[in-house]
C-alpha cells in the first residue's frame, strides 16, 4: 500500500493533500512537527515524505544523514516557502532531497517515488537512536 508521510504546520495545505491521497486510495500520515513525522516513521513505513522547509533545522547533510537512517531508500519532498529564495530551494536538492513549492501535485509526485514501487521498513535500533539524537 502506497503511504505518504507529511510533515507540515499549514494545516490547510495538509488537509487538501489529505483529501486528494484519500481520493485516489493513497494513505496519508500528518505530523505538525519534524520530531513527531520521524517518531512516526519508527511506526510505519512510506513510500514518500513531504516536509515544509520551515520545519527543518538542521544541516541539509545532516538532515539527509538522518533521513538514510530513519526512513532508507524513501524520497523526501522537501516543501519550500514561497517567501524563500531559490537558494533555499537549491541547497535541499544539492544535498539530493527533490524541492517544490506550492502548488504542487502530490499524485505526480507519489508517482515519481513509486517508480520503482517501493515500501522500506526503517533499521529499529539506528532509526531510534537517530530520533533520539535529534529529538531528544
Amino acid at each position: 500500500m502506497t503511504r505518504v508521510l507529511m510533515i507540515d504546520e499549514n494545516r490547510t495545505l495538509t488537509a487538501s493533500v489529505g483529501m486528494r491521497c484519500f481520493e485516489q486510495g493513497i494513505a496519508v500520515r500528518m505530523a505538525d512537527t519534524f520530531c513527531e513525522g520521524v517518531r512516526h516513521l519508527l511506526e510505519t513505513p512510506v513510500s514518500l515524505i513531504i516536509l515544509s522547509s520551515a520545519l527543518v533545522h538542521l544541516p541539509g547533510a545532516e538532515l539527509a544523514r538522518h533521513f538514510d537512517t530513519v526512513a532508507p531508500g524513501v524520497p523526501v519532498v522537501v516543501r519550500v516557502e514561497a517567501g524563500q529564495g531559490i537558494d533555499e530551494q537549491v541547497r535541499f536538492e544539492l544535498h539530493g532531497f527533490h524541492a517544490v513549492r506550492e502548488p504542487f501535485d502530490v499524485l505526480d509526485l507519489v508517482a515519481k517515488a513509486e517508480r520503482p514501487a517501493r515500501v522500506v521498513a526503517p533499521r529499529p535500533a539506528a532509526a531510534a537512536a537517530a530520533v533520539e539524537a535529534v529529538c531528544g
